[in-house]
């Protein structure tokens, strides 16, 4: 039977680790930075309703 290799294993772990951290940095990095911004969704409402107003009024 083979010996496991720990320190192959280790080092897996620590570069999914390594990786989910700055996964999770940039998905931060963005929120604010989106946050920033005001959403194009919510400018589309509120001109939707407004468009729909005229079109009864007519």
């Amino acid at each position: 039977m083979a010996k496991p290799n720990y320190s192959f294993e280790k080092r897996q772990r620590d570069l999914a680790k390594k990786a989910k951290k700055e996964e999770k940095r940039l998905r931060k990095a963005g929120a604010t930075a989106n946050s920033e911004t005001p959403e194009t969704p919510e400018t589309t409402e509120t001109a939707t309703p407004a468009t729909a107003e005229v079109k009864t009024d007519s």
